[in-house]
């Protein structure tokens, strides 16, 4: 989980993750959108790489990247423990509650009408 923490944690490499949400990409082309030197890029790629967020494909000449999300999953899970509950979420917990409330009376009720 680190290691994809550390991947992710760079803009650079953030930004080459949400280009391969759509497609494979070769580096050429995913260097060709950066302002930086493809040296660059390539580090950043094999950072990716060794994270396990990308794989690499050599066709020809040209070297192919694609996404892997998979090891966000675990990242994402642990993530999921600090989040907020949404509105819904408030909205559903409330609702078991009463439910849980209205049971606990009916079986109340209905103990009082069986001893009287």
């Amino acid at each position: 989980m680190d290691e994809v923490a550390g991947a992710i944690a760079d803009p650079v490499r953030r930004e080459i993750l949400l280009m391969l949400r759509a497609s494979r990409l070769p580096a050429g082309e995913i260097a060709a959108r950066f302002d930086i030197s493809r040296p660059a890029v390539s580090r950043h790629l094999r950072v990716l790489r060794e994270s396990g967020l990308v794989r690499d494909e050599l066709v020809g000449r040209q070297r192919f990247y694609s996404l892997d999300p998979t090891p966000l999953d675990g990242l994402a899970d642990w993530l999921a423990q600090f989040a907020r509950p949404t509105g819904w979420e408030h909205r559903l917990d409330a609702l078991e509650t009463e439910v849980y409330r209205t049971r606990r009376e009916h079986r109340a009720d209905r103990r009082e009408e069986n001893t009287a």
